[in-house]
């Protein structure tokens, strides 16, 4: 989970009107030109987990997510900034979002308008820390978001798999982190930024990227 910036609305949302339609009526090809948006703003990658929207063939395993349910909120139904493209595991991110009981929707952290980095530190065993410098509020709505999407299960898969994405960048975790320790910061800055750059993109970005933090 990272900062997203949200691109501006596709055209065809406008069609559509809380009241008048329901999603069900949004047609394959307005679909797919919501999905154009989504990918602008959040690539390959679920909103929610970093995990990627596309099969081994190359196929979207992915649906467009509404932030705020539009079963609870309907008038939010068609609203450009409600929506982000989720993965379709059952037990974690929008799947699992839509199956909790009822929550303060302003509770979970949203990631085109809050950074996530303020709220957590991803650790390279796969787990997620919640920032202690946070106010009493902000780590309940932390703990909210981890528990509203299911993000850090102590048994779910998607520690391991962070744990797995994050492997291959500890060695240069650790000659970053010495580097730091002993050049000043204008020596060893461009090959941290180089590297930062190199993972945009990629699965687990975000878990990625705080391991090579120095």
């Amino acid at each position: 989970m990272h900062k997203l910036k949200r691109p501006q609305s596709p055209s065809c949302l406008s069609r559509y009107q809380h009241g008048r339609d329901n999603w069900s009526l949004v047609t394959p090809e307005d679909k797919e030109k919501i999905w154009q948006q989504l990918h602008a703003m959040q690539g390959n990658l679920c909103a929610y987990c970093e995990s990627s929207l596309l099969t081994q063939s190359g196929q979207r395993d992915a649906h467009i997510e509404h932030f705020q349910q539009k079963g609870k909120d309907p008038k939010a139904t068609f609203e450009w900034s409600n929506l982000f493209g989720s993965c379709n595991r059952k037990i974690s991110c929008g799947r699992h979002k839509d199956t909790r009981p009822a929550y303060d929707p302003a509770l979970p952290i949203k990631m085109d308008e809050e950074d996530p980095d303020h709220f957590f530190l991803f650790v390279s065993d796969g787990t997620i820390a919640i920032n202690a410098e946070l106010s009493e509020p902000e780590k309940e709505r932390a703990q909210g978001t981890l528990v509203i999407f299911n993000l850090d299960a102590k048994h779910g898969a998607l520690r391991q798999m962070r744990k797995n994405a994050v492997q291959g960048y500890l060695q240069t975790a650790e000659e970053l982190a010495e580097m730091a320790a002993v050049f000043d910061e204008e020596e060893w800055l461009p090959f941290f930024m180089a590297e930062i750059e190199a993972i945009k993109g990629l699965p687990f970005e975000t878990a990625i990227r705080h391991t090579l933090m120095p």
